[in-house]
């Protein structure tokens, strides 16, 4: 049987089949939610914890390890537990460790319960990609797939606003208490929309082992270096030296295992298809725009402009609720339209947003990013739709597992990569503009003199001016560091643009499968 007939196998879906898929899509959102919630709340959680701020951010560290850990296994526990024990394995999980989080008692502890919220959380994300491609034909997958997408762009923008706003009026605790209810109800709905099956523990004496290990120990130890690198001064310090060695030969001997054996965990031979390997590496870029953004604006909004977490939140939130609105039009456009075309739109617009939010001074603050989020919010679902379209179009279903992984991984690394980068880059961009505004700032400037003597007059003595003035130049320092910053996400997802350019045109005999396969 060819693989569109397999595809045109599938029965239309039932209401069972749509509430389980429902279901799904709802943990995927939750588990994306969590990524992005707990940022708003790390400085009250850190403080509740007596933890510091290098300590605090094993917080998130954690939750980010287990979840790209666990996305590549996903389809493979799935087969050997079968769907609805594995979906309803994690999800109770996912409930059990968001209510052991709210009531953590050491820093320890919580960063135990994250990496089980991890764990859970990440699984959710490809098993509920798969549900929609296994449960729903091609006629009606675009809707399911539009709902999928939902997750991947409105959870990330609105996590901020969620979390700042339950910490402001009830406290941390509820960042992990409002996973109860839709935990429940995703819970019920698997249950009752999934068919039971009998386990294949079988393939536990075929799993790829080997690989297991080399994958997990690989990405676990780059996903540190990532995170914690910069607090580390990068190879400054042996303990990053050691994390990046480990990564780099665990990772290296994990390809060597994928190629060289047909029992593999994912299958790396997909990125020999020229689309697949340019919609990546086009995913990459997505990745440092879509987590880049979420990372760089609110450290901006409280370090320069001195926001609470929950008017950051306000802000994100306008690059969230827009799209909304966008994600339905996007599949009916591409009827029209080359997919080339729309996805390229829109990584310019987004590309547009950044290098726009590189114009920054003092007075730019919340209502002048509202017009650049709205940018933002037009262009991601332009490109969050089309994109997945291109790369997996000439890819049979049958490899829609490991598919997903790559996909999946190459998205979380480029948020990982791009936001290691850009810490690195505020940082010493931050030192190499004050040092350079500190030489102009000399009693010989008539400008520097002329503030000099103005803050003088405000506060009464010239030490007082002196402190004032170093207060001003290491600001407008951060500030031109935070433009460097921008820019990188914009030249980033110029490049992801210039990717989707260069790929081969769906064919026409394919075109409607294409379109039922609306990825993430």
């Amino acid at each position: 049987m060819t693989e569109a007939a397999t595809q045109q196998s599938i029965p239309p879906p039932t209401r069972r089949d749509w509430i389980a898929i429902l279901s799904a899509i709802l943990g995927a959102f939750m588990a994306i939610l969590d990524i992005q919630i707990i940022n708003s709340s790390l400085k009250d959680i850190q403080g509740a914890l007596s933890a510091t701020i290098e300590e605090g951010s094993w917080i998130s560290t954690s939750y980010l390890v287990a979840e790209i850990i666990i996305i590549p296994l996903a389809a493979w526990l799935t087969m050997v537990f079968s769907a609805r024990r594995f979906a309803v394995l994690i999800s109770v999980l996912f409930v059990i460790a968001s209510l052991l989080c709210s009531m953590a008692w050491s820093l320890e502890s919580m960063i135990v319960f994250r990496v089980l919220q991890g764990l859970a959380g990440g699984a959710l994300i490809p098993f509920a990609f798969m549900l929609v491609l296994t449960k729903l034909p091609p006629a009606d997958r675009p809707k399911g797939m539009a709902l999928f997408a939902i997750t991947a762009t409105f959870a990330p923008s609105i996590g901020p606003t969620i979390g700042g706003w339950l910490t402001e009026n009830f406290g941390w605790e509820y960042i992990f208490y409002i996973n109860i209810v839709p935990g429940i109800l995703m819970t019920c709905g698997l249950l009752y929309g999934l068919d039971k099956a009998a386990p294949r523990w079988e393939l536990l004496k075929k799993g790829d082992y080997a690989g297991i290990l080399t994958m997990a120990l690989g990405l676990g130890c780059l996903q540190v270096f990532l995170e914690e690198g910069n607090r580390e001064d990068w190879f400054e310090s042996s303990h990053m030296v050691l994390l990046a060695i480990i990564a780099f030969v665990s990772l290296v001997t994990f390809v060597i295992l994928q190629l060289s054996r047909d029992n593999h965990l994912v299958n790396l031979r997909l990125l020999k298809e020229r689309n697949f390997l340019l919609g990546s590496l086009a995913n990459i870029g997505l990745g440092v725009g879509l987590y880049g953004t979420v990372f760089v604006l609110p450290v901006y909004l409280a370090q320069i402009q001195g926001y609470n977490a929950l008017q950051i939140g306000q802000v994100i939130m306008w690059m969230g609720v827009p799209q909304l609105l966008v994600i339905p039009l996007v599949p009916v456009l591409m009827r029209f339209v080359d997919a080339r075309l729309i996805c390229a739109t829109g990584f310019s617009l987004f590309a547009y947003a950044s290098f726009f939010s590189g114009n920054l001074s003092l007075d730019f603050a919340g209502d002048q990013f509202i017009g650049i989020q709205i940018f933002r919010a037009l262009g991601q679902p332009m490109v969050l739709v089309p994109l997945s379209i291109l790369a997996t179009a000439m890819i049979p279903p049958s490899q829609a597992g490991s598919a997903s992984s790559l996909y999946n991984i190459l998205r979380n690394l480029g948020g990982a990569i791009g936001i290691a980068a850009l810490s690195t880059i505020l940082d010493s961009r931050a030192k190499y503009y004050f040092d350079f505004l500190r030489e102009h700032v000399t009693p010989g400037n008539p400008a520097a003199a002329e503030r000099m003597a103005l803050l003088t007059d405000q506060l009464g003595s010239p030490q007082a001016a002196l402190g004032a003035l170093n207060h001003q130049v290491q600001q407008q320092a951060q500030i031109m560091a935070y433009n460097d910053a921008f820019h990188l996400i914009g030249i980033m997802l110029a490049f992801s643009m210039v990717c989707i350019l260069l790929v081969r045109p769906l064919p026409k005999a394919s075109a409607p499968a294409a379109e039922a396969v609306e990825a993430h």
